[in-house]
């Protein structure tokens, strides 16, 4: 399993409809931000990578997947200190994967 409700257990203490919100609300974000980190990375867009890669940052994060919120914080620094695309292109894939194997997941883990 890529991700871990560790983190987000314990916000919830106990309460089950905030943690099916907060898994709701990654299932809508999470994907559409991707989206719009991809086509930014197309575009060359330093600025937008920086703010879509800081976005998804906290949202993997309260997943505990820390691999993936290390590489959204790698691109989000890439991103904010106009480093090279390619450095940039190369870890979106890995980002992208694991993104959408955990939304498949959670989708089927919850039944949303």
């Amino acid at each position: 399993m890529i991700y871990s409700l560790d983190k987000l257990n314990e916000m919830a203490e106990g309460d089950e409809d905030f943690i099916v919100s907060v898994i709701s609300v990654f299932l809508e974000e999470v994907p559409e931000d991707l989206e719009g980190l991809e086509k930014a990375i197309g575009a060359r867009d330093y600025d937008t990578i920086y703010k879509l890669a800081h976005k998804i940052k906290p949202n993997v994060d309260i997943l505990g997947m820390e691999q993936t919120r290390a590489m959204a914080l790698d691109i989000e620094t890439m991103g904010k200190s106009e480093a090279s695309m390619e450095d940039i292109e190369g870890k979106f894939p890995l980002l992208k994967k694991d993104v959408l194997q955990v939304v498949s997941e959670l989708k089927k883990d919850f039944d949303l």
